[in-house]
């Protein structure tokens, strides 16, 4: 493989591709938290980019140390995913209903844990691009990956915003919203896997 535009268009295609489950839990954070700071507006996409960027080279590496083992782990992929995100969303959309209900309009602020929890399960199918991407040498998977995480980072961002807008519209039930996207995003991501 050389370093050619197709290289670049590729990778940048594959960021936007993978970017997608990042996007719309990001949209589902700035509901619940419209006036979330600049500052952990970078956090969360960071997170997100990071993640992004790590599980293609985890599966690359996985392709090239332990493939058969990494095999047998594809499988449960859709189910962590999907086990994750119902237990946040469950938990987003129970808060939601009682603020509403309580007739409070309550931010649930996102936690390290539950932003690491969004990040590993929003980017665990990203393992996958790991074997996609098995023919290119480290360096090239490394930039692959470096490339991915980037355009992530900045569609969360875009996401963060956008949440931010309208949570600032829906002030009340934006937890509901919120906690339904995420339950929505982790049974898209389960049938996905399994179909």
């Amino acid at each position: 493989m050389n370093w050619s535009l197709i290289f670049f268009f590729n990778s940048i295609l594959l960021g936007v591709g993978l970017a997608m489950d990042a996007f719309s839990v990001s949209v589902a954070n700035g509901l619940m938290e419209p006036e979330m700071r600049e500052r952990k507006r970078r956090i969360i996409a960071g997170t997100f980019g990071f993640f992004q960027f790590f599980m293609p080279m985890a599966g690359w590496v996985c392709v090239h140390a332990i493939a058969e083992r990494f095999e047998a782990f594809q499988k449960a992929v859709p189910w962590i995913a999907l086990i994750l995100l119902l237990f946040i969303g469950g938990k987003m959309l129970i808060e939601g209903l009682r603020s509403h209900k309580a007739e409070e309009v309550e931010t649930v602020r996102l936690s390290g844990p539950a932003l690491l929890v969004q990040g590993i399960a929003t980017s665990i199918d990203a393992l996958s691009v790991g074997f996609a991407i098995s023919a290119y040498d480290w360096m090239q998977a490394a930039v692959c990956a470096l490339i991915i995480g980037v355009v992530t980072y900045f569609i969360s961002k875009f996401g963060l915003r956008l949440g931010k807008k309208a949570g600032e519209k829906l002030t009340g039930k934006a937890g509901i919203l919120g906690g339904c996207i995420l339950i929505f995003i982790g049974i898209e991501i389960f049938v996905r896997g399994v179909l």
